[in-house]
């Protein structure tokens, strides 16, 4: 079979034939919607929600900024022996804003720590203790992730739809099919069962 005659196959809906019904031509604009939703709409989708989320790590970054705070109390290990680097505590700190005013908080600091140790807290625009921002690596690659997440959000829910559309035609294929059986099936003469 030569190269061309597979590409009139491929794109039979499209094709007069004496066969096509309504719903094929119907099922063939659908496949054709959905794979341009898929494709345009994954992309430009994913593209917005990047930006977005970039924009919106960009913003933390810029708000946020590293002051050093001073523990109030002793911050004791765990009794457990089952302890970790990545473990945290928390822990009452005091810290001054860079316009001088004092601030007391809770945070999360490493166990072991004494009572007078300083420690590096974020602090966001309103003086209260927020975690810290993204690192630009970290952001790119979760602004990455967010736009993929999109993308497939969209290509997901534009194939489920097309999906119960296409088994909508199927079904007024099949229904259409068994009127001309009805139709024609008496004409042949004997039938069995």
């Amino acid at each position: 079979m030569g190269r061309g005659r597979q590409g009139t196959k491929r794109f039979w809906r499209w094709r007069s034939n004496p066969l096509r019904r309504r719903e094929d031509i119907a099922e063939a604009w659908v496949v054709l919607a959905m794979w341009l939703l898929v494709v345009v709409g994954g992309m430009t989708v994913g593209l917005v929600a990047a930006h977005a989320t970039a924009s919106t790590l960009d913003r933390q970054r810029t708000d946020r900024h590293s002051v050093h705070a001073v523990l109030l109390a002793d911050v004791p290990r765990p009794a457990s022996g089952k302890w970790s680097s990545g473990d945290k505590a928390l822990a009452k700190v005091r810290w001054r804003s860079p316009d001088g005013s004092a601030h007391v908080d809770r945070t999360l600091v490493t166990p072991g720590l004494r009572a007078g140790s300083r420690v590096v807290v974020w602090e966001g625009g309103r003086g209260t203790l927020v975690t810290e921002p993204p690192s630009a690596t970290e952001a790119t690659l979760e602004a990455a992730v967010m736009g993929g997440l999109a993308a497939l959000a969209l290509a997901g829910s534009v194939c489920a739809a097309g999906a119960a559309v296409r088994r909508r035609l199927d079904q007024r294929r099949m229904a259409g099919w068994d009127r001309d059986w009805d139709l024609v099936g008496p004409k042949w003469g004997h039938r069995t069962g």
